[in-house]
């Protein structure tokens, strides 16, 4: 997952579907702000290649980055000089320092497997919140909302290379298995990858159980950036 082939086009296939990581980040900025007026400070936790952080930072002054794949880390390095991206996995990481506000954006959060694994990366993400910070979770699909064998196909083209992405998901058990296969072509010729991304299911009961354990206030607000909405707490205590 999220080795060299796919960094190389996961901006220019998504952008093609219609993403603008630029609107989403400001409009994720207004929720913020809107709970916390004073945010100075934010940490993007699984930024990928930074396509967020840029924003990030001209809305609160201070905005890093954690990653845990390295090809996507590099690229949000080499589109931010001198932006912090911590190297890290969300489930786990100590940073040594707080923010007004935590993100962790584009479903990142459903790659881990178990509800243990998501309630510690709630945890830790909650554990870098200043009293007031808010944090903010774009979830995967819920179960009632995953389509049994939804099948996706996308076409970009630039000036010097199309890039085709045609992806089959399925359900397997907890987990929804999506294979993606792409074909890249330019003047070097043609190319072929496959990934195959598994997502866990987690239930919004679930969602909210690890925020409010976490020591967060939480809403769900419907929509977001994706159509799966957003989870937006608000650390009220040490926990």
């Amino acid at each position: 997952m999220y080795g060299r082939e796919l960094a190389d086009v996961y901006e220019e296939i998504y952008r093609s579907r219609g993403k603008d990581w630029g609107q989403e980040a400001a409009d994720v900025a207004r929720v913020i702000t809107e709970r916390n007026p004073g945010a100075d400070s934010l940490l993007d936790v699984a930024c990928g290649t930074g396509a967020h952080l840029g924003v990030f930072g001209q809305k609160f002054g201070v905005a890093e980055g954690l990653e845990i794949a390295e090809p996507m880390r590099r690229i949000a390095e080499q589109r931010l000089p001198g932006t912090t991206v911590h190297a890290g996995d969300m489930r786990d990481f100590r940073l040594g320092r707080t923010y007004a506000a935590v993100s962790c954006m584009f479903c990142a959060i459903g790659y881990l497997e178990t509800v243990a694994d998501m309630r510690s990366a709630i945890r830790s993400m909650a554990h870098h919140l200043e009293p007031g910070g808010v944090l903010v979770v774009e979830p995967w699909w819920f179960p009632e909302n995953f389509i049994e064998g939804y099948v996706a196909g996308d076409l970009a083209r630039a000036e010097h290379r199309t890039i085709a992405r045609i992806s089959h998901t399925t359900r397997k058990g907890r987990a929804t298995r999506m294979e993606v296969r792409f074909t890249v072509g330019d003047a070097t010729g043609i190319q072929q990858f496959t990934e195959i991304d598994v997502l866990t299911l987690f239930t919004k009961e679930e969602y909210l159980s690890a925020f409010a354990d976490a020591g967060c206030s939480v809403e769900f607000l419907e929509g977001g950036p994706t159509g799966r909405g957003l989870f937006v707490g608000v650390r009220t205590s040490d926990r």
